[in-house]
């Protein structure tokens, strides 16, 4: 019997590899008839070390989230998926992905992009994608290849359309 998933999340957070997770998600979410729900974390711990905090940049940092997945959800309805949606939440990233969306949604599959983060930069700052496997109610999937599966690494990013 394979799996089948009806819930996937994706974490979109501006990287390639997310774009990445997301693309393959669509393709999972269509094989299996699955429900897509995306997600941006806002990470507040980024405004504490801002002087001049103002709810100005919040606002714009939201703005732009949501045109983003706006942006993901008509490029996910043009590939024939109809159960889209997505959330622009508020927080740590690491708990908001690992544990709360996928309790609050059933989510049965979490699809994210591999960290670009190197060891140092994990040590000091934690990688969100190694507590999402260690931490998740529910299956995960590190996407770290591109839709050619060679590794998402070692490709460039394609120029945006002009």
């Amino acid at each position: 019997m394979l799996q089948q998933y009806s819930h996937i999340l994706v974490a979109i957070d501006g990287s390639y590899e997310a774009e990445l997770a997301f693309k393959k998600a669509v393709m999972v979410a269509k094989r299996n008839n699955a429900d897509l729900f995306l997600i941006h974390i806002v990470d507040t711990r980024a405004f504490q070390n801002v002087s001049s905090f103002d709810s100005a940049m919040v606002e714009q940092v939201t703005a732009t989230a949501k045109n983003t997945m706006e942006e993901y959800i008509t490029t996910a309805k043009k590939e024939g998926l109809e159960k889209v949606s997505y959330s622009i939440e508020y927080g740590a990233p690491k708990t908001i992905i690992a544990r709360d969306v996928p309790k609050q949604h059933g989510i049965d599959l979490i699809m994210i992009g591999a960290t670009g983060l190197n060891a140092v930069e994990r040590l000091l700052i934690g990688s969100v994608t190694e507590y999402v496997t260690r931490n998740a109610p529910c299956d995960v999937l590190v996407v770290r290849t591109d839709l050619e599966n060679k590794p998402a690494l070692a490709t460039t990013k394609p120029a945006q359309d002009k």
